[in-house]
């Protein structure tokens, strides 16, 4: 006979209908930036798992499963407030209280026990950015972005065009290892932008060309 369940079948159910809510949330940034094909909250946790996978092996002092772990959970309340940016007119206070409200719906869900307090705590942690832990997963959450921010730049043909995000970024990772990917992107962006400036002259020459024949 299977042990009773502390996580009832009704409540796991639910926990995994809500969450999934998170796979339909779209990030806010790019929304207000007029990207098209707008990723959603669920893509960047995603990527960060595999980033904080990938890398944490090579930092000794991470604890690799609690990167990954925290990855997953750190925007999961946004599965019920959505995703507040600066721009949103919500202050860092009240944004926190919506979150932490949002954790302990989502920790009532499951009704306690060991992963209740885990996805909890791992949030917590990760907000209060006082482990070495904490600290990588947020340089994980400013390189993902840029990186995406990036990409939206090549596949739209915008390059430079998304310079906020970078600028919001800038001077603030403290991770090494994180801070070489970084300067690697921005090398690559660079060229991007030289290329496309060199593209955009081209086309213009031939255009006044066309019209003195």
């Amino acid at each position: 006979m299977a042990a009773p369940m502390k996580m009832t079948p009704k409540g796991l159910i639910d926990f995994f209908t809500t969450t999934g809510a998170i796979k339909r949330t779209v990030r806010t940034g790019w929304v207000r930036e007029g990207v098209r094909n707008v990723e959603h909250v669920s893509d960047h946790m995603y990527r960060m798992s595999l980033m904080a996978m990938t890398l944490a092996s090579e930092i000794p002092q991470l604890d690799r499963d609690k990167c990954v772990r925290m990855a997953l959970v750190h925007d999961l309340g946004e599965c019920l407030v959505g995703d507040i940016t600066p721009h949103c007119g919500i202050s860092d206070e009240d944004k926190y209280d919506k979150e932490k409200g949002a954790f302990e719906r989502l920790s009532a869900l499951i009704n306690g026990g060991r992963f209740s307090t885990e996805l909890y705590e791992l949030w917590q942690e990760y907000e209060k950015q006082t482990t070495a832990e904490a600290q990588f997963i947020k340089d994980l959450d400013k390189f993902e972005m840029i990186l995406q921010a990036f990409e939206y730049e090549s596949a739209e043909n915008r390059p430079g065009q998304l310079q906020t995000f970078f600028d919001s970024t800038k001077g603030k990772f403290q991770t090494e290892i994180v801070k070489q990917l970084v300067q690697e992107l921005n090398q690559r962006r660079l060229g991007h932008m030289t290329q496309g400036t060199s593209d955009s002259s081209e086309t213009n020459q031939s255009e006044a060309d066309s019209s003195t024949t």
